[in-house]
């Protein structure tokens, strides 16, 4: 089609994701004259705002003098040189404060117990420091949002033409007669500026409390000697924050210990590279990314005195980009409103022409009275409120409203949405690659199996939990457990014991201590000299410790057939290390298949014996090490994941399983899901890696499994997936890792309660549950959106097609409209604020998952749409044709007003055609269009209240809207004509296109 060639040559390089600046500008070029800028740009991004955020640097620090208030409450920094010591890293001035330990009395912490501080503590702290919140633009209020759907143009030249005439009205026929239509329109366009207010209110409330939602984040912070998880907003300086790998970090702040700190400041500086952060250079600065490594955190400046609040206030104005829909709908609304202009100016010349030729046959040419001149302006005004109907304004905005509504939805179905963009790809998503653990999993984990010594036991079965293990065996397993994680064992303040961590690193722990183990004796036994965190590329964690007999010891946990291969040492039913000879070793792999086989998680444990001279800075080796044992973890799969994955198999929604586990666990896991079939293969990471090019087109397609795989497997299979099939991919990810795949994906999904900060940062999506089933859930609202915005479109275009087509032909062969100005502007709500209420609202149903979806090529204004809309628009202006030539002899009407009360019946005819069609538009494809009305409460009020509205108009407000009261016969005839638009919409279903 026509209209779709244009579409795509000028508005399709703006991409769901990562579009140029130079695309966002080129869209906004070919868009500048519109009837209302502020209203139908508002939720554009504003791409100098994005500039100036962009520019933004450090500001230098002032001089530092300790204020008597500061003094007073006991404090020996003030609030400004905390933050200038900081954000302009000056290591003298550390040093002048005596260092991080002597920095935190000055604040009256400790670096060991955290603050500990009452309610009027709290508030003494507060005052003087301030709270970690930025400042936010203040809610706008309703008003200004009538004041911008003033500034509509078209309003604004009605408006002026209502003034000129009341004033004209007013001197020829006298107060109220004179003012009957000009206060018509005025009442109209009032109507139409608070309807369009009250619409785009609510739509920045639900914005607004969705961004609330996006702030939401939780720190591990010690206070009062407790490790306690408290929203980033509570955070105060003097706190003791605990980051690990993906936090974000929520204040700046000072380095006390940890190792291997690697933070990516990229969101501050715009530098790339990380930066190590030790005791020698222990700046932590607000916002910036854990990278690698774990450390504590000294608290000194939170808040607007933060470099990244200062930044925030300006990206704040920056705005979202707008989504591919907003800019075709966009390129659609000035098409149409081009041509509305041009008809527009041809119905106002036709119109002056014929009123110029009565006048010259009448001999009245150069004599001009008031009447001529209100004539000369009802002319005008109906060019006018042409290109108000025949402009789609609300096209875009219904993309805004769908959307709105939708996230609003999906924040209750537990999936926040943190870009717009998102909701209407993800309804065209034709794949879903997904993480395993927690995910289709519970995430709810226990060690029910384990292998010690080359024994295996049933853990949850056993009687006493270390029977069996030899004594010296014993130590250095509790030993590896307890030094060698990445979770604690704390007491609450309820004084109950407390495992922090990861559900691995929490299920592990729980298992030592059920062995008889001791956390916190065995973390004070030894000295830890360096820390590898766990890292999804080399699938292992490592640390090295100095034991209290003097030697050094680096105990290593991981992938087990990883940690297997880097044995050569196995510890043996009587506690003896001896050497590990093959057939142990297929007992240990045997093993490994065999709790895989079960659905188990297998982690392997080893330790190695180093020389007692190494140093801290010296990587843990990657083999030599002696197996201490396997656990078998279960990790069970939710519940309701084999229907959902079922669901989207018949939805044309090809899941995959991409997962660092054993591929026998993933299989297993797979299968019960319904994720692994016949027809379908699994692959580990390592072999995907070795294929080529060749092999991958031919592999890729039936991969539905890949396991032990690695971030950029998992990269390279999105990336493949979407240049060389061109499928819609979204992809699940939690870690840190994950982010260059999160951020390739079409759409990124990252979990709520398991991702890292830096994974929710890359996503466009957060699953708040964690669950698979909420994607999908994601995937129906977003056909969902997809599918409500062709309604409205099919709806809006049928409206303007018609209003141009009538008033057109009208003006040129009668050299009249039976439209009024008045009667226009409540047609042009009925089709823009209250049809996009109705048809964009609408709640996904189950038919939706049963429709293949309409991945990247497809067109939005379809074939079917088409049919639909120039089928209706046909049978529309037939009915107002016949009217206008037949109508009075059909009805019997004569006298003087005749025209009026014919004119009456076309537009309420006409309303009523659309009230019908709005009803039709529920469904373009099938026959059934009431199916599920009666559950859509806003589609059902919508539509009564218009119909109410209308019979007010027709039978009370004749004097505003140039209508005269009609018959039940005429009232019954009206609403036939519109009821016959049902019928009509079935045969035109009936013709294939």
């Amino acid at each position: 089609m026509g209209m779709e060639n244009y579409l795509n040559h000028n508005f399709h390089a703006v991409k769901s994701k990562h579009s140029s600046d130079e695309a966002l500008q080129k869209w906004r070029s070919l868009c500048h004259v519109v009837k209302n800028p502020k209203r139908r740009f508002r939720f554009t991004a504003n791409l100098s705002k994005r500039n100036e955020a962009a520019a933004m640097r450090r500001a230098h620090s002032g001089d530092y003098q300790v204020p008597d208030d500061v003094k007073e409450a006991g404090f020996d920094i003030c609030a400004d040189e905390a933050a200038s010591l900081v954000e302009a890293h000056d290591i003298k001035k550390l040093k002048f404060h005596g260092g991080v330990e002597s920095l935190a009395e000055k604040l009256k912490t400790s670096t060991t117990n955290g603050l500990s501080i009452d309610d009027e503590g709290l508030a003494v702290r507060q005052k003087l420091f301030g709270i970690n919140k930025f400042a936010e633009s203040p809610q706008r209020s309703f008003w200004v949002f009538v004041w911008e759907a003033l500034h509509d143009m078209t309003l604004m030249i009605l408006a002026m033409c209502a003034f000129v005439s009341l004033v004209v009205g007013i001197a020829t026929e006298g107060w109220p007669k004179g003012a009957h239509d000009g206060l018509g329109i005025v009442a109209s366009i009032l109507l139409v500026v608070f309807v369009t207010a009250t619409s785009d209110y609510r739509q920045s409330l639900q914005f607004r409390d969705l961004d609330k939602e996006k702030k939401k984040i939780s720190i591990q912070v010690t206070r009062s000697g407790y490790r306690q998880k408290l929203s980033i907003y509570e955070l105060l300086p003097g706190d003791i924050v605990h980051l690990s790998i993906g936090d974000q970090v929520p204040a700046d702040g000072l380095f006390i210990s940890g190792f291997a700190v690697s933070i990516d400041e990229s969101s501050l500086t715009g530098e790339s590279e990380p930066v190590m952060v030790s005791v020698e250079n222990p700046w932590l600065m607000s916002g910036t990314k854990v990278q690698d490594g774990s450390c504590k955190m000294l608290v000194t400046t939170v808040g607007m005195r933060t470099q990244w609040g200062k930044l925030m206030a300006t990206l704040s104005e920056g705005g979202d980009d707008e989504t591919p829909l907003q800019v075709k709908l966009n390129g659609v609304a000035t098409v149409i409103g081009k041509i509305g202009l041009f008809f527009a100016i041809v119905t106002f010349a036709v119109l002056v022409q014929k009123l110029l030729a009565r006048k010259l046959l009448m001999g009245t040419q150069w004599s001009w009275a008031a009447d001529d001149a209100l004539e000369l302006l009802e002319y005008f005004a109906i060019a006018v409120t042409i290109v108000v109907v025949a402009v789609p304004e609300g096209l875009p905005l219904a993309v805004t409203l769908s959307l709105a509504f939708a996230m609003k939805k999906m924040m209750n179905d537990k999936a926040l949405v943190r870009h717009l963009a998102a909701c209407e790809t993800m309804g065209s998503a034709t794949t879903i690659c997904s993480d395993k653990t927690g995910t289709l999993t519970t995430n709810k984990m226990t060690v029910v199996k384990s292998c010690m010594c080359l024994s295996v036991k049933d853990v949850n079965k056993q009687g006493n939990s270390n029977s069996g293990i030899p004594d010296n065996a014993l130590k250095i397993l509790l030993q590896s457990i307890f030094s060698n994680t990445g979770g604690e064992v704390v007491n609450n303040k309820e004084g109950k014991r407390e495992i922090l961590g990861t559900p691995t690193e929490a299920a592990i722990l729980e298992f030592g201590l059920s062995l008889g183990g001791d956390f916190q004796a065995e973390r004070q036994a030894s000295t830890v000299l360096r820390v590898e965190p766990f890292n999804s590329s080399k699938k292992r964690m490592g640390v090295v410790l100095k034991l209290p007999e003097g030697g050094v010891r680096a105990h290593c946990k991981g992938a087990s057939e990883i940690i297997l291969a880097a044995c050569d040492k196995v510890i043996n039913a009587d506690g003896e290390v001896v050497d590990l000879k093959e057939g142990s070793l297929n007992h240990l792999k045997t093993t490994i298949d065999q709790f895989a086989g079960e659905a188990l998680r297998t982690l392997c444990l080893a330790y190695i014996d180093l020389d007692k001279n190494v140093s801290a800075e010296t990587p843990i080796p990657s083999s030599g090490y002696t197996c201490i044992g396997i656990v078998g973890i279960k990790d069970p799969v939710r519940p309701g994941v084999k229907e959902s994955v079922a669901v989207c198999r018949s939805a044309g929604i090809m899941v995959r399983m991409v997962t660092g586990d054993n591929i026998n666990t993933a299989k297993a896991i797979a299968k019960e899901c319904g994720i692994l079939r016949d027809d379908g293969i699994a692959i580990e990471g390592p072999d995907f890696r070795e294929k080529s090019l060749e092999e991958l087109d031919e592999l890729v397609p039936k991969i539905q499994v890949m396991a032990r795989s690695s971030p950029l497997d998992k990269h390279r299979l999105v990336k493949h997936l979407r240049t060389t099939f061109g499928e819609v991919v979204a992809v699940t990810g939690d870690g840190t890792n994950d982010a260059p795949a999160l951020h390739e994906a079409d759409i990124g999904l990252a979990m709520g309660i398991a991702g890292t900060e830096v994974a929710k940062e890359s996503a466009d999506v957060i699953i708040l549950d964690d669950n698979f089933s909420t994607i999908v859930t994601v995937a129906k609202w977003g056909r969902s959106v997809y599918v409500n915005i062709q309604k409205f479109v099919q709806f809006q275009l049928t409206v303007n097609i018609v209003a141009l087509m009538v008033n057109f032909t009208s003006a040129c062969l009668t050299g009249n409209t039976p439209l009024t100005a008045v009667q226009l502007l409540w047609v042009n709500m009925i089709m823009d604020t209250l049809g996009a209420l109705a048809l964009a609202t609408e709640p996904p149903n189950d038919a939706l998952m049963k429709r293949i979806p309409v991945g990247r090529q497809g067109n939005f204004i379809s074939k079917v749409m088409w049919r639909n809309i120039f089928g209706q628009s046909l049978y529309q202006f037939i009915v107002i044709w016949l009217l206008q030539t037949k109508g009075k002899s059909f009805y019997g009407l004569s006298g003087h007003n005749s025209d009026l009360i014919l004119n009456t019946l076309i537009f309420n005819s006409f309303v009523f055609c659309q009230l019908f069609n709005e009803v039709n538009s529920r469904e373009m494809e099938k026959l059934n269009v009431l199916n599920g009305i009666l559950q859509n409460n806003v589609f059902v009020s919508v539509l009564s209240a218009t119909a109410v509205f209308q019979i007010i108009i027709i039978e009370f407000l004749g004097t505003f809207a140039s209508t005269s009261p009609l018959t039940m016969k005429q009232w019954y005839y009206s609403i036939l004509t519109g009821f016959l638009s049902m019928p009509i919409a079935v045969i035109l279903k009936m013709i294939p296109v």
